[in-house]
């Protein structure tokens, strides 16, 4: 049995009759920029979100982008967040001449290790940009803390956590602001990219609403030095009519770790003694940690040895099972950030976790029958 790491097809095909009338409408309506759609889109975001404020954009990566634009990053300025992650988070502080200070990961949660952000300040630091990455918030009372005492911003890479919460605050209010994104595989996915930028401020809403739209207020009066970052009504049109499934679309990826652990401890497949550090007993696999109950499963995120990574793949793709690596290159080694003058073993937890993780199907469309299948085939590879 094929099992695809993501179908958008079996996603749309419960909607379809609501989507299409939603992009008729607006091609029908000839308001392609800004207009109703996006107006509701931004109103259903703040108040999925419990803040204030959402400003449609036209990426993630824009998100980040404008947000930093907003907080007034200039070059030279540090921004501190982590290697392990998509490329836009340190790009974008690169993009516009600020520093990528990096810290190395919590090897169970994937993100940033909170026991590391303070010695990474310094007199140049000017934000914290941590990633909730695969669906899990970062420690965010601990980040906000280290924050307030030495006066930075935080900014919340929630591009994979929409939905999520921790401690009963959601992703993209817990931090000065925070970035989604709409990439189609995102758990609320777009027709194409999109993104929206969420605040508890109002003059830093406004600030965000005016930079994404060349920094113009009023028309052709330009007092900012913005961009192009809208978000097109035909694409804030389909997501409207998604936004109410996504809790329990979420849920459903929830339920599907939830009988992944299932499935993996009957086949005795689980390596509970790992502790990081490269430390695994006998062959096996070791689950996603949750360290809240407000992980929304972006990603479902195994660990094997490095010894067993790379051929456990090869074994899964020949049996047409879907996944991928997410990260293969931590971003202290890539070579756009060679300038930073990193190595090999600076950033040691991140570096494993690049060549033993392994993402495994988890969207909310799946059987059980899949489910099923992707733990037998890893089972039949440790035989």
């Amino acid at each position: 049995m094929a099992v695809p790491l993501l179908d958008l097809k079996r996603h749309y095909l419960p909607l379809a009759t609501e989507l299409e009338a939603v992009v008729l409408d607006v091609l029908r309506g000839g308001t392609y920029i800004g207009g109703p759609y996006v107006e509701k889109l931004e109103k259903q975001i703040a108040d999925l979100c419990r803040c204030k404020r959402a400003v449609a954009v036209s990426s993630g990566t824009d998100a980040i982008l404008v947000a930093l634009m907003a907080l007034d990053i200039k070059p030279g300025d540090e921004i501190i967040t982590t290697p392990y992650t998509f490329f836009a988070t340190a790009g974008c502080i690169a993009r516009l001449g600020a520093v990528p200070v990096f810290v190395d990961i919590d090897p169970l949660t994937f993100n940033i290790d909170k026991h590391l952000i303070a010695r990474a300040v310094t007199p140049r630091t000017k934000a914290i940009l941590p990633v909730h990455l695969y669906g899990q918030i970062a420690d965010m009372d601990a980040i906000n803390s280290i924050a307030a005492e030495h006066d930075l911003a935080v900014v919340e890479d929630a591009c994979q956590a929409i939905g999520a919460s921790r401690d009963g605050k959601m992703a993209g209010a817990i931090g000065a602001v925070g970035c989604f994104s709409f990439y189609p595989t995102k758990n609320l996915s777009g027709i194409g990219d999109g993104g929206i930028v969420t605040t508890n401020d109002e003059l830093l809403g406004e600030k965000i609403a005016i930079l994404r739209n060349h920094g113009m207020n009023p028309r052709y009066h330009h007092h900012l030095l913005g961009g192009n970052f809208r978000l097109d009504a035909i694409q804030c049109a389909p997501l409207t009519v998604k936004i109410p499934h996504l809790p329990e679309w979420n849920n459903k990826r929830r339920a599907n770790a939830t009988r992944y652990r299932q499935l993996f401890d009957k086949a005795g497949l689980t390596d509970s003694n790992f502790r990081g550090r490269g430390q695994f007993i006998g062959p096996g696999v070791t689950l996603p940690t949750e360290v809240t109950p407000g992980h929304i499963y972006h990603q479902y995120i195994i660990r094997v040895s490095s010894d067993h990574r790379d051929r456990l793949i090869a074994h899964l793709k020949a049996r047409n099972i879907g996944c991928e690596i997410y990260y293969p290159v931590p971003l202290h080694l890539q070579e756009c950030f060679k300038y930073l003058g990193h190595h090999d073993g600076d950033y040691p937890e991140s570096e494993r976790a690049s060549i033993e993780s392994i993402a495994l199907p988890i969207f909310p469309e799946l059987t059980d029958s899949e489910l099923e299948e992707v733990v037998t085939a890893i089972a039949d590879y440790f035989g």
